[in-house]
């Protein structure tokens, strides 16, 4: 059975291509619907789908940087493009290894869509790198926007529980393993859940006017800083406001309190 990813920050257009999807391609089990780039890309490497619907502009990543990324991966999915282009810059998807639906999808483009990766499944997905590159520079390769909601998992006596974060509502991010531990303000203490994406990778979709690392292993929210303190060695920490835990600050970035 063939499956696929939905990746979208347009709710209304995911439920369109899931009803739709579920219609004209009923043998088609779609594994996951994301609203921003870094999960479609956890989850396309997690999930490893044949198939990957992936909006240009979304937060976190955009759509064509979640597909560069993917060709470096051994398995990676075919890529149809959404998008809300017009149809001069849809020349540029033009080309037999890519399939794109143009903002609003039709049932008519859907379907002929749903053909052509029916006859592309038996062979294996062309190398877009180039294609990539070309669509980039032809549509004017979109900044991604800066990430708004996460989703982070915590463990609890029923299993394992998932919540969408307001990115805001983080205090700091810290490097956990092979995970990134979110520790959010709950009350007058904190709470920590966890996401399956490297903090360097996280660091590059936060707004950096609000976000900024101070440490290999922490990114801290400059909005909840309350000032800074130094030991008798000068070695340099962040206070958080209304919580005692202070966070280490690395040399490298003590520039960034200079006014503190």
């Amino acid at each position: 059975m063939p499956t696929a990813l939905i990746a979208d920050d347009e709710p209304h257009l995911v439920e369109f291509l899931r009803a739709r999807l579920a219609h004209l391609w009923p043998d088609l089990e779609l594994v996951a619907a994301v609203d921003n780039g870094i999960e479609a890309l956890r989850i396309a490497r997690e999930r490893t789908p044949d198939i990957a619907f992936l909006d240009i502009r979304m937060p976190g990543l955009t759509g064509l940087e979640v597909a560069r990324r993917l060709q470096e991966d051994e398995r990676r999915p075919r890529i149809v493009f959404v998008t809300a282009f017009d149809q001069y810059a849809i020349d540029a998807f033009h080309a037999d290894a890519v399939a794109y639906l143009l903002k609003p999808v039709s049932d008519e483009r859907l379907e002929r869509t749903i053909e052509k990766l029916r006859n592309g499944l038996v062979q294996p997905p062309a190398d877009l790198s180039r294609l990539l590159a070309q669509l980039a520079q032809h549509i004017g390769a979109p900044a991604p926007q800066a990430l708004r909601w996460i989703r982070a998992s915590r463990r609890n006596a029923d299993g394992e529980v998932t919540e969408q974060i307001a990115v805001a509502d983080v205090l700091y991010f810290q490097a956990d393993d092979k995970y990134t531990c979110v520790v959010l303000r709950d009350g007058a203490a904190t709470r920590e859940l966890l996401i399956r994406v490297p903090l360097s990778e996280l660091n590059e979709q936060l707004d950096q006017r609000d976000f900024q690392q101070i440490h290999r292993s922490v990114i801290v929210n400059m909005n909840a800083v309350a000032g800074t303190r130094r030991d008798l060695a000068g070695k340099l920490f962040v206070r958080l406001r209304n919580l005692a835990r202070e966070l280490p600050v690395a040399r490298q970035y003590v520039q960034l309190f200079r006014q503190m």
